[in-house]
């Protein structure tokens, strides 16, 4: 039974599912603003928000942690996340990211734009 499992799948294993999400994050944190599914975009919004919390928090550890959660990418990434987004953020309590439907592909997908507020 899947009582309480609310993760979305996406046809994938847990590893590529993991992959799929720190690869979206991290376009998310250089671009500030990425088109995807809006499967994809709705689950990125959660992992998003959480990053940005982890940025506000601001000590060494929380570094880590977001490294860590990221799969250790390139130090800017990590520089803009918590010099850049995270202080914008400062007053606000949750709700960091905004996702946009853009309607149907003709491959009949439907199409999101997920960005930070």
């Amino acid at each position: 039974m899947r009582h309480g499992n609310q993760n979305r799948k996406f046809g994938r294993p847990r590893d590529q599912r993991k992959a799929l999400m720190r690869g979206l994050a991290i376009s998310l944190i250089i671009e500030g603003k990425i088109k995807t599914s809006t499967a994809k975009a709705k689950e990125l919004s959660a992992f998003a928000e959480r990053l940005v919390t982890y940025g506000k928090e601001g000590t060494l550890a929380a570094r880590r942690r977001a490294a860590s959660v990221l799969g250790e990418p390139e130090a800017d990434t990590i520089k803009k996340l918590f010099e850049e987004i995270a202080p914008s953020y400062k007053e606000r309590n949750g709700g960091y990211t905004r996702v946009i439907k853009m309607g149907r592909t003709l491959a009949g997908r439907d199409e999101s734009v997920i960005e930070y507020v």
